[in-house]
Order: structure tokens, then C-alpha cells, then sequence
């Protein structure tokens, strides 16, 4: 028998963790977020380094998610542009022995075609959709979809 002892994991529900981050001032929810510059966050996790670390991952993730931006507008959709932000994902995909390629650019709709490791895998769908797609549409939102081709 081991001396180790069991330490009880503590599952929050949605709203106990909602509950938390207001009360961090984290709630999103509550319009204009404040934004923390980098000295900022240093000097709150001298205070708090918990509380400094959720905010710097939570604008991480808002970072990611921001679209493209360059004097105001988004990049025109053209077949040079993209085939430079597909590069992102592919390196993601060949991680695991998957790639992609670009197809066509029709309208608003990206096709591309799954290759490697990614053809016949059940998880080449949710690849598709939340990696490729979510890149794509950080740098171009004007991109509505984009659609694996066989």
C-alpha cells in the first residue's frame, strides 16, 4: 500500500467560473474590456501571480482570435496571401503526419484538399474546422467557410 496521498480534484461549473472571473474583473460580458500592457501584468503578478496569469492567457487567446488588421482594413483575399496563412496550418497538420493544400478560392468559400495522414481520419473534420478555418479567418474574415475537397 503507498503513503501517497489523494488530493481531490475540484471541478467549477460554468457559472461558478463565470462567477470568479467577475469577481476578478475578468467578465467579459460587461462591454469594454480593459486591455493589460505587458508592465502591467508585471507588476500585478508581483501582487497576484495567478490572477496575472489568467489575464495574460486570456488575452493570448483574444489576441489569436482578432482578426488581421492593417491600416483599418483586412487583407484583400488573394491566392498569394492565403496560401502564406494555410502555411500556419499545414505546419500544425504535419505535426501528425497530415497536410493541405489550396484548391480554390470560390467567393467566400476556401477549398482545400486533406492530405497525409489527414485522409480517412475521423478527426480530420475538427482539424478542418478549428484549425485551418479559424486561422484562415483571423487573417480574412470576409472567409465564410472553408470546405475540405476529395
Amino acid at each position: 500500500m503507498s503513503d501517497r496521498k489523494t488530493i481531490p480534484i475540484h471541478r467549477f461549473s460554468a457559472d461558478e467560473i463565470a462567477a470568479r472571473d467577475s469577481e476578478m474583473g475578468l467578465d467579459t460580458n460587461q462591454g469594454e474590456t480593459h486591455w493589460y500592457s505587458e508592465e502591467e501584468l508585471d507588476k500585478l503578478e508581483e501582487r497576484e501571480p495567478l490572477l496575472a496569469a489568467r489575464i495574460a492567457q486570456r488575452q493570448a487567446r483574444i489576441d489569436k482570435l482578432r482578426p488581421y488588421i492593417v491600416n483599418g482594413e483586412t487583407p484583400p483575399l488573394t491566392e498569394a496571401a492565403l496560401i502564406a496563412v494555410l502555411e500556419e496550418a499545414r505546419q500544425i497538420l504535419l505535426r501528425d503526419g497530415g497536410d493541405l493544400e489550396l484548391v480554390a478560392i470560390q467567393g467566400s468559400i476556401v477549398r482545400v484538399r486533406l492530405k497525409g495522414a489527414c485522409v480517412g481520419c475521423p478527426n480530420s473534420m475538427l482539424d478542418l474546422k478549428n484549425v485551418v478555418e479559424k486561422i484562415v479567418r483571423r487573417t480574412f474574415p470576409q472567409v465564410t467557410e472553408v470546405q475540405n475537397t476529395y
